[in-house]
């Protein structure tokens, strides 16, 4: 079940991560519309100029994802949602766990999608916020190649700024993807059994990265 969601998401995930934002830096300035567009098109410059990124260096690919995309999202809140209702059952040391795994999973999954960046723009579609609002969505289409793919966040404004909490790719929101793929493997495996599951598809997908 993972392996098939993995792939899917791992499809549309170059759409995905040329509109990630990166570092934060004077998020409190901009609106989320603001904030995503400009940040998305660092993304992409940064790796059009850098040829290690071009060419998929493993170590600066992951060195990248991690300080220009991590930082803007809320993975505890991700995860959370993903693990819906059994989030209550579980207990500190596993909640701390499947944060971990997941995270590691997305930042995989993020790494390959760089490799694929070349050309894309992103585009904001109209948005008007709420007055204090503490949630928002912001709608975008990366055109890639000619085509628009839909690409949507929902952002939650923290004390920290405003982070990331979910993604929409074409049509697709991925808490609500993940959130079915748990709950089959917590129905059948139990808490544990899903964070073994996670941790067995991190070490296969970080002896993929090493070999390449």
């Amino acid at each position: 079940m993972l392996r098939r969601l993995f792939m899917a998401f791992s499809l549309s995930s170059v759409a995905l991560i040329a509109g990630l934002p990166a570092a934060a830096h004077a998020a409190d300035a901009l609106t989320p519309p603001q904030l995503i567009e400009t940040m998305s098109n660092e993304i992409i410059r940064d790796v059009q100029q850098d040829p290690k990124l071009r060419t998929g260096n493993p170590e600066v690919v992951m060195q990248f994802v991690e300080t220009k995309i991590l930082p803007n999202v809320d993975f505890q809140k991700i995860t959370q949602s993903a693990v819906g209702r059994y989030w209550r059952e579980a207990t500190p040391a596993q909640r701390a766990a499947l944060e971990q795994q997941f995270k590691q999973l997305l930042v995989y999954t993020y790494a390959g999608a760089v490799k694929q960046i070349k050309d894309q723009k992103v585009k904001l579609l109209p948005y008007r916020e709420p007055a204090n609002a503490q949630d928002v969505t912001v709608r975008t289409r990366v055109i890639n190649n000619g085509e628009p793919l839909q690409l949507d966040y929902r952002l939650e404004n923290t004390p920290a700024g405003w982070k990331i909490t979910d993604v929409n790719v074409m049509g697709i929101w991925l808490v609500d993807n993940y959130r079915s793929v748990f709950a089959q493997e917590i129905g059948q495996k139990g808490i544990d059994g899903l964070i073994a599951t996670l941790k067995e598809k991190n070490q296969t997908l970080a002896q993929a990265k090493t070999a390449g």
